[in-house]
Order: structure tokens, then C-alpha cells, then sequence
């Protein structure tokens, strides 16, 4: 009696994950957290607003314009609230709060929406909204808050960035940087480590960062590949331009908004290479543009617009590193076959 099989043909690929976008989003969400509590720890309850804001709008932003666009609602998937959060992430915690929705609707009409939706933007809305943010309201982007000042009452304490410090005493200077610890209002490398300095929420505090990342490469959210090329590509540029000085390196490493970026906006699945030559090329172009910016940009920081530059490029990055299928034939052997001979 024949048996009643039959094989049914399709396009590959032929195993699946069970991953799902909702469950990915998910696991972000929970990197997240630590360095949110951090945030609030060090900033106050403000800290705690400015994140609701910016993912209530941009909640709000996605519903809306899917809806006026006639698109299925993609709330459940979780995006928006990663966006939101990481828009967050990079505001002081003194930035005003219709500032802040302003920069999650640019996130997520602009960016995201105007394109097709998830995975179809070209560029990370929360880095973009940023440079939207900066370029329009420069003032407020670079006010910051001294660590606690929020237990001493209204008025906050307002201080600079170890990166700014770098800026404004030339300690960009090989002969300068000696005095790094010494410098008034530098940290030292154990507060870098653990938060307590001026900067946006979700970058200050490095070893929360660190723990979020280590959380997603449990998860195998996301590879060691970008991030560990980003950052080393980026230290080792550092050592170069401090002569071997690993205390220049440590707060290079530490200030900034290099950890964050390295860890939970390069990895952007939708905004980075897909094969493994292309994330190195990503991530040490990513590494390569951060470290020139800062020793000779007139920012003192350049996470974002590396990133964003890098991003552009993704396509062509793809392009050039782009595997051979399966069994194409060399091309020293296409020139034997259209010559006729036998190979």
C-alpha cells in the first residue's frame, strides 16, 4: 500500500527560530532596566518622567499615524517603547517635556513610520530624534545635572560632562593628560564606572550598561561582534592619540554615550550589516568616525552622528560584502566555459 507523503518545496529559509519581534523587544526592554534605575538614582524622579514621556508619545505617535496611514496597529510588537526608551536615554534629565515629544514623534512618523514602518527605517529614529533635538534646541541638550543635586530641592545643581572637562582644560593634549584626575570637576575613574557624573540618563552609568549587554548576549539578542569592534576599535585609536596613557583610554571608554551606543543602538537589527565582515566594517567605521570627532570635532561627543553616518552606509556595506551564493562556479572557471574548454 504507497504511502501518502508528499514533499512540499519552498524558498529557504527552511529553519526556523522561534523568536519572535514582541520577544526581542521584550528582552531589550528588560537590558534596559538597570541603567534606567540607575538614571533615577542618580537624576530623581525627573529621570522617571522624561522616560514616561517619550515612550507614552511615541506609543501614542505609532497608534496615530498607522492608523491615518491606514496600517495595521503594530503596538504589540514593543518597538515603540525601545524607541522611547532610548530617546530618553540621550536627554539630559533637565530637558522639558514637550521637547522630548517633539523628538519621539520625529522618532516615530519621521523616521520609522514615513518608511514602511519597523525594520524599514533606514536610520536609528532614537539617534536621529536626537540630532533633531540637538540642532534644534542646543541649549537645553547640553544642560546638565549634577548627580543627586534632586535631593537638594528645586533648584538643580547644574555641572559639565567628564567629555566637556576633556574640551575645556585641552586634555586632548598629550602634555595635558597627566592632570586628567586632577582636573576640578573630573570624576574619578571608580564614579565613571558606576554613574555618578553629569551626562543623559541612560548613558552615566557604564557597569548598568555593561550588565544589559551581557543580558542580550545570554538572550543571543544580539552578537559580541559590533559591540566589541565599536569599543576596541575605538580604544585602540585612543591609545594611539594618548601615547599609551590608559587612564586617557579609561575615560574615553567610560564618558560619553559610547557604551550605550555600542551596545544597544549599533546592534539595531534593521540599521546594521547582517553578515559578519559587513558588522566589522560597520562597527570599526562606527569606532573610527566617534574617536576622530572627538579629538578633533568641535563637539566634545560623537556617538550619534557616527552611528547615523554609519548607518547610511549600510547598504553599500552589505553590497560589498556580500557572500557568494552556494555553487557559484569561480570565475576562472565561467571564462574556461564561455571558451569551450573543459574544466
Amino acid at each position: 500500500m504507497p504511502l501518502n507523503k508528499k514533499l512540499t518545496v519552498g524558498p529557504s529559509p527552511h529553519v526556523r527560530s522561534g523568536a519572535t519581534t514582541t520577544g526581542i523587544m521584550l528582552d531589550v526592554i528588560i537590558a534596559l532596566v538597570p541603567a534606567l534605575i540607575a538614571s533615577v538614582y542618580y537624576f530623581g524622579p525627573g529621570a522617571l518622567a522624561l522616560a514616561g514621556v517619550c515612550v507614552g508619545t511615541c506609543m501614542a505617535a505609532e497608534y496615530l499615524s498607522r492608523k491615518a496611514m491606514k496600517r495595521p496597529n503594530t503596538l504589540g510588537d514593543l518597538s515603540a517603547i525601545v524607541t522611547g526608551l532610548l530617546l530618553a536615554f540621550n536627554l539630559p534629565v533637565s530637558f522639558p517635556l514637550w521637547m522630548a515629544a517633539i523628538g519621539a514623534v520625529v522618532a516615530i512618523v519621521v523616521v520609522k513610520q514615513f518608511f514602511g514602518g519597523l525594520g524599514k527605517n533606514f536610520v536609528n529614529p532614537a539617534l536621529l530624534a536626537r540630532i533633531v533635538l540637538f540642532l534644534s534646541f542646543g541649549k537645553q541638550m547640553t544642560s546638565w545635572t549634577a548627580p543627586f543635586a534632586w535631593k537638594n530641592g528645586p533648584d538643580a545643581v547644574t555641572t559639565a560632562t567628564p567629555l566637556n572637562l576633556f574640551k575645556l582644560n585641552g586634555l586632548y593634549l598629550v602634555d595635558n593628560m597627566k592632570n586628567i584626575e586632577s582636573t576640578p570637576g573630573m570624576p574619578s575613574m571608580l564614579k565613571m564606572f558606576f554613574g555618578e557624573r553629569g551626562g543623559s540618563l541612560g548613558e552615566v552609568c557604564a557597569v548598568a550598561l555593561i550588565l544589559g549587554g551581557a543580558y542580550l548576549l545570554f538572550r543571543r539578542v544580539i552578537t559580541p561582534v559590533i559591540p566589541l569592534t565599536y569599543v576596541g576599535t575605538f580604544a585602540a585609536v585612543m591609545l594611539l592619540a594618548g601615547k599609551g596613557d590608559l587612564a586617557f583610554v579609561g575615560y574615553q571608554v567610560l564618558g560619553g554615550g559610547l557604551l550605550l551606543g555600542a551596545i544597544f543602538m549599533a546592534t539595531d537589527y534593521a540599521t546594521s550589516p547582517i553578515n559578519i565582515k559587513g558588522q566589522l566594517i560597520f562597527a570599526a567605521g562606527c569606532g573610527l568616525l566617534t574617536a576622530a570627532i572627538r579629538l578633533f570635532g568641535s563637539m566634545p561627543e560623537g556617538v550619534s552622528f557616527s552611528i547615523i553616518l554609519m548607518n547610511l552606509l549600510v547598504p553599500h556595506i552589505e553590497r560589498w560584502t556580500l557572500p557568494k551564493a552556494f555553487g557559484t562556479p569561480k570565475e576562472k572557471r565561467k571564462e574556461n566555459e564561455k571558451s569551450g574548454v573543459k574544466t
